[in-house]
């Protein structure tokens, strides 16, 4: 079903003119109380997705704020065709409030009250009921010629080992700046992960204003760490990290900076915040795998290129995510979870260009509908960045 237009492929337009590459009807509880209710209607319903999470209440502040745009986000993207938006009743985030601000872009949203609606079954069998309807409106939305311009690919490293800045991370580098040239938006997260590479990137910032706001985030990384009484900058590789061959935090950060290829940085949103501008774009995430994936998909990514160096099932709930392997040993002895290999490059049987266009083409055909490993085997991670404590 992929377009053989390497500037085109097959997605989902929809109302407020942006373009979907999955056509999920999204079952979204807006807190913990209502994740298993909201699970148990997936199982129900074919067609639907949802996320376990603990969050939704005792929020205050910016903390409330970021939770907030999360939900908002998921049920936003374009990958969502409609919104089942389930509540307890009581909680912090309101079910209401985060439909009404879902709806504003013309998405079918729905909302569902545990308590108003006499309990988790009552509720679960309304839920089930709109969420059927629903599915089989969007079964009626056929795939469209769509410009690659449309598309806001993430991209993230994990796992990482001393190939990642060598293969994989640089062929997701090239590809960025393919996405970029063809009017599209690549997104480089991971701000821990960024430090000692910063300078790299505020060189490449359109204006003052964006490179100032690379230090502010770098510094305020930092200074998160340092309340807790650690040095990031002398303890961020993971046991996995050290064991792969990474030693400090710089140089995991030069791999990591590598996925954002060489094109001028736009712009830099907060956590979950939807780019304005096209281009290269850096969303302030933490370098958690978990949580800066939902951060880009909430963000409007529609697909997740996911390098690793020593292998990790993660997925999204909405969003396809390609795993790319930076050592050819993991993607034999992981095949099961990785998409792409990219080992080939270390091996010299590949240049970093050739690698490169295999993963343009793996865009091209999973934005059309082939499914990636990640989605087969139902891995549909969620986690949201906290800023405050729960109160």
């Amino acid at each position: 079903m992929a377009s053989s237009n390497p500037d085109h492929f097959w997605g989902y337009r929809r109302s407020d003119g942006r373009v979907g590459i999955r056509n999920h009807v999204l079952i979204l509880p807006t807190i913990t109380c209502a994740t298993q209710a909201a699970k148990r209607i997936t199982d129900l319903v074919r067609g639907t997705v949802t996320f376990i999470h603990q969050h939704g209440c005792a929020q205050l502040g910016a903390d409330y704020e970021q939770t907030f745009r999360t939900y908002v986000g998921m049920g936003a993207n374009p990958n969502v065709y409609g919104v089942v938006v389930l509540g307890l009743g009581c909680e912090t985030h309101q079910a209401r409030s985060v439909a009404e601000e879902i709806a504003k872009i013309g998405k079918p949203v729905e909302v569902v009250s545990i308590q108003d609606h006499g309990g988790t079954l009552m509720a679960i069998a309304q839920g089930a009921k709109i969420a059927a309807q629903m599915v089989q409106d969007a079964s009626a939305q056929l795939r469209e010629p769509c410009p690659m311009s449309e598309l806001i690919v993430g991209t993230e490293c994990g796992g990482s080992d001393a190939c990642s800045g060598l293969s994989a991370n640089p062929a997701v580098g090239y590809v960025s700046d393919r996405i970029v040239d063809l009017g599209g938006t690549a997104i480089i997260a991971e701000t821990t992960e960024l430090i000692g590479a910063e300078h790299l990137l505020a060189e490449r910032a359109v204006n003052d204003q964006v490179a100032k706001r690379v230090y502010e985030v770098i510094n305020a990384m930092e200074n998160r760490a340092i309340k807790m009484g650690v040095d990031i900058r002398k303890g961020n590789p993971s046991p996995g990290n050290i064991k792969g061959g990474l030693s400090t935090l710089e140089e995991k950060s030069l791999g990591a900076a590598s996925k954002a290829g060489s094109r001028p940085l736009q712009e830099l949103v907060n956590y979950a915040e939807t780019p304005t501008r096209k281009g290269l774009v850096w969303m302030d995430t933490p370098g958690q795998d978990i949580e800066q994936l939902t951060g880009m998909v909430a963000g409007g990514a529609q697909i997740v290129l996911f390098t690793s160096g020593r292998g990790t099932p993660t997925g999204s709930p909405i969003a396809p995510v390609i795993k790319i392997s930076t050592n050819t040993r993991l993607y034999e002895t992981m095949r099961d979870n990785v998409d792409l290999n990219a080992g080939t490059i270390i091996e010299g049987l590949e240049s970093i260009e050739q690698v490169g266009e295999r993963i343009m083409q793996e865009i091209y055909q999973v934005a059309s509908g082939k499914m990636t490993k990640a989605e087969i085997l139902g891995q549909d991670d969620f986690g949201i960045w906290r800023i405050g404590s729960t109160f």
